[in-house]
């Protein structure tokens, strides 16, 4: 496969990495804590490993090696070949993220393609895509399951270790130089977490860089790195060739005992472990004995941090690096937020949305459920109201199903809420990596969302519905109904999906946009007579959803609506007399009209339209705010 970029070196120089800590909620103190500290070294082509316990710094470094961390308190430099990194470094070399962010319904294959198509430039024949593609399933042992799903929460798929090599195929589709990996074995077994080692070793011997984190590996892993990095607490005791580390630590005073696994024995020296066996070193004519013991952590970190400064591969590594720097006066640090692509906006968006339309309609608990329980319950409402009639008592029936219906629809917009949380580590990812812009992701979301989840399954409720209650028959009253319950449906899913942007987890969204719509519904204009409310809470029904709802129902259903004519034949048979009838008829009401007079309604076609117009104001204003949260998340660490 042709390589698209040639890298024999990164390099990185005095790191410093600090965060600010935020304690307290009245007097707000702020701290800043050291995460890394003077990092400097070199990474060649091969597998170089990043261990350290718990806490360390692995993946800080690792996300500064790949310009994936926020650049806010962070100091040095990092080098591509003696060069800085280009300010687009994220979009040209790969990250396998731990989590394996890869979208569970599509198959291995659908994957690898939605990743070539964006990822490669528009130039490259499809073609060759293509081929990329079936050769990627070739090296990585995907053949058998190439067409399989891969899995999800709801849907078994592939296997653990398959999944990581699909995650490693989406970022070798690029063919980056330069492969970066957050500990690709967490969540493995043994066997299968040494089989993706010894893929990332056949990766590697290619002439790939391959920069890893990796917390405590078997042998047979260890054995594949060709350089080590050992941090402790932000700092680093150990860098250079792995298959050294052992004879390192053995002349600064620490033997392995045999049959121990290195990886095990250097976290077991990190950590101040009493078990681990101690020598007696020369210096000159003294003889020193480092007892581990007997030492608090803080003093063998330090004891550890000084030998390596003293070291020869210290030394040899800071003579590389100076011969790397120089003659260069100034290094200037990479704009780390420029995001580069490959492919314009509309290949982008008949990718995303393809995708998007596929994953909604292959999820039966969102797609097929929703529709189901639409269909379910418009029969339920359908025969309860079923054909109301036009007398006294059709009047409440036609306020309940009119308010029913319009309350529904904001509580049915619930499942919006987890539109742009269940995928935000996907989201995040494939944007850093250059596949789409924001503006892509969203657009085609809030269209798949609205024509597979919104628009369908709600026509067919407002079928079922209006026909079997009985509702003003004629075909422009539907159509306004209809198109009143869609721009319902419609604000009710933009303001879910506002809120809940930039929200961790759907149960918090789902809870706070119950109250928000019960209080809505409060001032709906069926629970209580809006004139009377007081005016320093009249407002609350301006922003209320279901009211703009609600009033262009009564005003599409009761406008011509006559509900005495049955009582006034009645009393024309029993007496002719028109004086009985007008008493007979007296306090009713008997027009559609009255009864909107009656409710502080107008009912001109102005009256009924700016409920339209209220409606589609507020979707572009709750769009555009989530939107705006979309774009300015925090997409780094």
């Amino acid at each position: 496969m042709a390589r698209q970029s040639s890298s024999s070196t990164v390099s990185f120089h005095n790191i410093q990495y600090k965060v600010e800590i935020k304690s307290g909620y009245i007097c707000k103190k702020t701290t800043h804590r050291q995460i890394l500290a003077d990092l400097s070294g070199i990474m060649r082509p091969g597998l170089n490993a990043i261990l350290g316990p718990t806490g360390s710094g692995k993946s800080s470094f690792l996300d500064i090696l790949a310009a994936r961390k926020d650049p806010a308190g962070l100091s040095g430099e990092v080098l591509i070949d003696g060069a800085p990194q280009p300010p687009n470094f994220k979009c040209l070399s790969g990250y396998v993220v731990q989590d394996d962010v890869v979208m569970g319904t599509l198959t291995v294959r659908e994957n690898l393609h939605f990743s070539a198509a964006l990822r490669l430039p528009s130039s490259v024949p499809q073609g060759e895509k293509e081929a990329r593609v079936n050769h990627l399933i070739r090296e990585l042992g995907l053949t058998k399951v190439a067409d399989s799903t891969v899995g999800s929460q709801m849907k078994r798929g592939i296997s653990g270790g398959e999944r990581k090599r699909t995650s490693i195929g989406m970022e070798l589709i690029s063919d980056p130089s330069v492969l970066f990996l957050d500990e690709p074995t967490t969540g493995l077994d043994a066997s299968t977490a040494n089989s993706v080692l010894l893929l990332l070793k056949k990766i590697a011997s290619h002439g790939r860089i391959i920069i890893m984190t990796i917390h405590q590996p078997r042998y047979s892993i260890y054995r594949l790195f060709d350089s080590l990095t050992l941090l402790v607490g932000g700092q680093m005791v150990y860098h250079g060739p792995a298959q050294n580390a052992l004879d390192y630590f053995t002349n600064i005073g620490y033997a392995c005992e045999p049959h121990n696994n290195p990886a095990d024995f250097f976290l077991d020296v990190i950590n101040g472990d009493s078990t681990v066996t101690t020598i007696t070193k020369m210096q000159g004519s003294d003889k020193v004995d480092i007892e581990a013991s007997s030492s608090p952590v803080q003093s063998i970190e330090e004891c550890l941090l000084e030998e390596y400064r003293n070291s020869s591969n210290y030394r040899d590594t800071q003579a590389e690096l100076e011969r790397i720097t120089q003659g260069k006066e100034c290094i200037t640090r990479p704009r780390y937020c420029i995001i580069t692509y490959n492919t314009s906006f509309f290949h982008q968006f008949y990718w995303v949305l393809k995708r998007t339309i596929k994953d909604i309609m292959l999820k039966p608990q969102i797609s097929v459920a929703k529709l189901g329980v639409d269909i379910i319950l418009a029969f339920i409402v359908g025969a309860t109201f079923f054909e109301t009639k036009d007398d006294q008592s059709g009047i409440q029936n036609r306020m309940g199903v009119l308010f029913f219906i319009s309350t529904f629809m904001c509580f049915d917009a619930l499942s919006a809420a987890e539109l742009f949380i269940t995928e935000r580590k996907l989201f995040v990812h494939e944007y850093i990596s250059g596949y789409y812009r924001v503006s892509v992701y969203f657009l085609c979301k809030i269209l798949a969302d609205i024509i597979t989840l919104r628009t369908i399954p709600t026509i067919i409720f407002c079928c079922i519905v209006y026909y079997m209650i009985g509702l003003k028959a004629t075909a422009s009253a539907f159509f306004t109904f209809t198109l009143t319950v869609l721009g319902v449906g419609y604000t009710a899913a933009a303001l879910t999906m506002a809120m809940s942007a930039d929200m961790s987890t759907v149960a918090l969204s789902g809870v706070m946009m119950t109250i928000t719509f019960a209080f809505m519904m409060i001032f709906s204009g069926l629970l209580v007579h809006l004139p009377s409310v007081k005016y320093w809470l009249a407002w609350a029904q301006y922003i209320s959803l279901p009211r703009y709802g609600l009033v262009a129902l009564k005003i599409n259903e009761f406008v011509g609506l006559k509900f005495c004519e049955d009582l006034v034949m009645s009393n024309a048979t029993v007496s002719p007399d028109s004086t009985n009838c007008s008493v007979s008829l007296e306090g009713l009401i008997c027009t559609g009209e009255q009864y909107l007079d009656y409710l502080g309604v107008g009912y001109t076609t102005w009256d009924l339209w700016k409920n339209h117009v209220g409606l589609n104001v507020m979707t572009l204003i709750f769009f555009f705010i989530a939107y705006l949260k979309l774009t300015f998340m925090k997409k780094f660490t």
